[in-house]
């Protein structure tokens, strides 16, 4: 029997998988940023570590969860200007469309999912031990600053060099002490939004928010902290640089999901090739879209094409019609199993695309029982099937898709709910 091995980009290696606590792992994934309507860049991370917290599930852990959310973010602000709206309502509107976009794919709710707003206390508390730690200083602007040349070590998971970094612009005006320090809350502005602290009235950096949450709802030490490659520097190598700095000894793994890419470019709204999910669900039903968006190893980019996303779609609706002629033919829904190789694949840093590969074994399997009229070999494949299925979150037999409608049938109904509303 196989057992899990996670690679970790802070060590560059697949390491053996040992939770801090027998029985239990902990793991914070940073969530949106929600100042836009989801594209499928964002959701395959939630989606990638959705079939991590599944898998350890399935393995006899119990999980804890964290996804949160960045609900304060000079994006966030600059679109309710654009959009003319109260930030706050800004944040809400988009949030409501993230959440509704991992429902769609069947990504699964997290335990917790903090706002970074709800946290303004976590944060005042994190930043006043790094003040009396001599880490982090507030020059008397309403800024705080982390000092990077009182840190220990500072960059060891992006591996840069500090005197690298000296060129890069100083947006943040001339009040630190060194131009590579970076902010952990913001002096207040006229007209945005702002938070009393001891040290001035502000709003918090967005690296400092995760660190304080994932302190709140894991503790000192947790087991696996995710998130998108471009997350790398500088958000997880400054929450890194915090968290130690207090004291902390933050996560055991660090583990990044690659991109969504259209002609070898990242997915982004910036660069203006970004694929709603909203629209894509149009064409494709949530599952398939799912099966897509899950098909390629988290850690390998994901370019995208239509015509992709369309045999991937019809691929599935082979492995979907099999399993729904293995009820006509026994009468019953296939029991969830796991075959050896499946595990052994999973067990490999998730390693999907070999995952799949006994999926189809299992379906060829299968057919050739249906044809030969081998009951006991038709179950044993519907089985296995399932049992696959469910652990990337796309059992046609889940009630999350229960009862899904056509994208026709849906821009109907959708007309008539518009309809009543107006």
């Amino acid at each position: 029997m196989s057992s899990l091995a996670l690679y970790d980009t802070l060590t560059r290696t697949s390491r053996p998988f040992t939770p801090i606590k027998a029985g239990q792992v902990s793991v914070y994934l940073c969530g949106a940023t929600v100042q836009s309507s989801p594209h499928i860049g964002h959701i395959r991370s939630g989606l990638n570590f959705d079939i991590l917290n599944r898998w350890l599930t399935k393995s006899g852990y119990e999980v804890t969860f964290i996804r949160n959310v960045t609900d304060i973010d000079d994006k966030i602000l600059q679109k309710a200007v654009t959009e003319k709206a109260p930030w706050w309502a800004v944040a809400m509107k988009y949030e409501r469309e993230f959440s509704d976009a991992y429902a769609a794919v069947n990504v699964l709710p997290p335990t917790y999912e903090p706002r970074a707003t709800g946290h303004i206390t976590q944060m005042i508390q994190l930043m006043s031990i790094l003040i009396e730690r001599g880490a982090a200083y507030a020059p008397g602007n309403g800024d705080v600053y982390l000092s990077v040349r009182s840190l220990d070590s500072y960059l060891t998971l992006s591996r840069q060099k500090l005197d690298d970094l000296l060129s890069a612009e100083d947006s943040e005006g001339s009040f630190k002490k060194d131009p590579r320090d970076f902010a952990l809350w913001k002096g207040a502005k006229p007209g945005e939004p702002s938070w009393p602290t001891p040290w001035g009235d502000g709003r918090p950096g967005w690296h400092l928010e995760c660190s304080a949450m994932a302190h709140a709802y894991l503790g000192e030490a947790f087991d696996i902290h995710g998130g998108g490659l471009d997350l790398i520097f500088p958000h997880h190598e400054n929450e890194i640089a915090q968290s130690e700095a207090a004291g902390y000894a933050f996560a055991n793994f660090w583990m990044h999901n690659a991109w969504v890419t259209t002609a070898g470019e990242k997915m982004s709204k910036s660069l203006g090739n970004s694929l709603l999910v909203k629209e894509l669900l149009k064409q494709v039903r949530g599952i398939e879209l799912r099966w897509y968006l899950g098909s390629a190893h988290y850690r390998s980019m994901l370019e995208f094409s239509t015509e992709a996303l369309n045999e991937s779609a019809t691929g599935f609706r082979r492995i979907e019609n099999f399993l729904f002629r293995a009820v006509e033919i026994l009468g019953t829904q296939a029991t969830p199993s796991l075959s050896q190789g499946f595990i052994d694949a999973m067990n490999d840093d998730l390693a999907v695309p070999t995952a799949l590969a006994t999926i189809s074994e299992s379906l060829r399997i299968g057919n050739s029982a249906i044809t030969a009229g081998d009951m006991k070999a038709i179950a044993a494949s519907a089985n296995e099937i399932r049992g696959a299925l469910e652990v990337l979150g796309c059992d046609p037999f889940d009630s999350a898709f229960a009862g899904a409608t056509t994208s026709a049938e849906s821009g109907a109904l959708d007309g008539v709910i518009q309809l009543a509303l107006a």
